[in-house]
């Protein structure tokens, strides 16, 4: 899938997209200024920068197939509900928190959504959730998303052997952002994702493309396929973590720091008339929200 422009990316965007991608990258950078004032305890990683993928892959899910989240899972959850407050009531430990505040940043359960912050171990939940899907919920499937470091755990090669043996409706989403915490996936990653998944009968995407409709245009059908029994779905994000790892932790250079911005799809300098405004309406409905949501009492499991 080729790369577009920059300057492309927000033109054809609807509102309701546009909003959404709004909505996360300020989420995200707000709970990063929470962090640093101590209103938000533990740990947080933000998904800065990545939030594109989870805006693009919302519309292709239905209410009966299963998210299957990790540590860096704000966005897949925000893209999934729209529930900021729920979400950072969870992280804050505040009443009408999604799980009562127990849950936190990266431990979340919503109906058919769960996050864990263990590399990997979603992968054998979300083959075992396709199974029944396959025999008891036909056209359903499980979804996870896992990062390129993931791909060193071998519980994924496990899940993948099964789901394709079974042809268990399953696509696996790897956010590549080229650095596992602080490792480089160059020094950490053999050969290709893509040839990992194909060794084991997975069909495979790797996607450039940080334009939603592109995305969502090239993964429909192959969503379809294996709604209908197609087997195992990997696809591969190439994209770029513009925050780092958790909090203030980031080891990367300079200069693979700038990479990484001059990739963001969030324009750095000016932008459209419509752009500034739905920016600055996300940038106020989040302070709204962090305003609301700090002024409750902590929820009772948290007190």
């Amino acid at each position: 899938m080729p790369e577009r422009l920059l300057e492309d990316l927000t033109e054809d965007l609807s509102d309701d997209d546009l909003g959404l991608l709004l909505l996360i990258r300020h989420f995200e950078r707000k709970l990063l200024d929470l962090f640093g004032q101590g209103l938000v305890q533990g740990t947080t990683h933000t998904c800065l920068g990545q939030e594109y993928v989870p805006v693009a892959l919302a519309p292709l899910l239905g209410e009966r197939d299963f998210v299957f989240s990790n540590h860096r899972g704000h966005g897949h959850y925000l893209a999934r509900f729209r529930d900021p407050y729920g979400l950072l009531a969870e992280i804050t430990g505040r009443e009408g928190a999604v799980c009562g505040g127990v849950g936190g940043s990266q431990h979340i359960l919503s109906g058919r959504y769960l996050s864990t912050g263990i590399q990997g171990e979603s992968l054998p939940v979300a083959a075992g959730v396709a199974l029944h899907l396959r025999d008891a919920e036909p056209g359903a499937l499980a979804l996870a998303y896992i990062g390129d470091g993931t791909w060193g755990e071998g519980a994924v090669y496990e899940a993948l052997n099964m789901a394709a043996l079974w042809r268990l409706p399953l696509v696996v989403v790897t956010e590549n952002n080229g650095i596992a915490q602080t490792t480089p996936t160059s020094a950490q990653l053999a050969g290709t994702i893509g040839d990992r998944a194909r060794a084991f009968g997975c069909r495979f995407l790797h996607v450039d493309s940080r334009h939603p409709h592109e995305i969502r245009d090239a993964l429909r059908p192959l969503f379809e396929r294996t709604r209908q029994g197609a087997g195992p779905l990997v696809v591969e994000f190439a994209t770029h973590r513009i925050g780092p790892h958790s909090k203030g932790d980031d080891t990367r250079s300079a200069e693979e720091l700038r990479h990484a911005r001059d990739h963001d799809w969030y324009p750095l300098q000016g932008g459209s008339a419509r752009f500034a405004r739905l920016d600055a309406e996300a940038r106020a409905f989040v302070e709204v929200v962090a305003g609301e949501v700090l002024g409750r009492p902590l929820s009772a499991r948290e007190g």
